[in-house]
């Protein structure tokens, strides 16, 4: 499985597999895991759901490239449930890249319509 890099500005604040989707929605979230980079970004993302662009998140592939979207938020509820309770959700990636990067998101979503 992929893992994806995920920045705010230059600063590297963790990483994810995005293993869920929505690809008609052009919807990849997953699992957020931290790196030491989160703690400056940490008390956005706990108290902001709302807009996250102020923070310029942005995710890449392991080759360094960019993945295109209209909006990145990283939802942490470690403060109210479980200290691993860190989401991100990347919105409206355009389908010829959600098709390349998440094959198996659209073969999962196309075969929930085969009989």
């Amino acid at each position: 499985m992929a893992r994806f890099s995920i920045h705010s500005g230059m600063m590297l604040v963790g990483y994810s597999s995005l293993e869920s989707g929505d690809p008609p929605m052009g919807v990849a979230f997953g699992q957020f895991e931290p790196t030491a980079g989160y703690l400056a970004i940490q008390n956005e993302c706990r108290r902001n759901h709302v807009d996250q662009s102020g923070l310029t998140l942005s995710v890449k592939t392991e080759a360094g490239l960019v993945v295109p979207s209209m909006a990145i938020a990283i939802l942490d509820c470690t403060e109210d449930l479980l200290p691993d309770c860190i989401e991100i959700s990347v919105l409206g990636i355009p389908t010829t890249f959600y098709e390349a990067l998440f094959p198996d998101h659209v073969i999962k979503y196309t075969h929930q319509f085969v009989r």
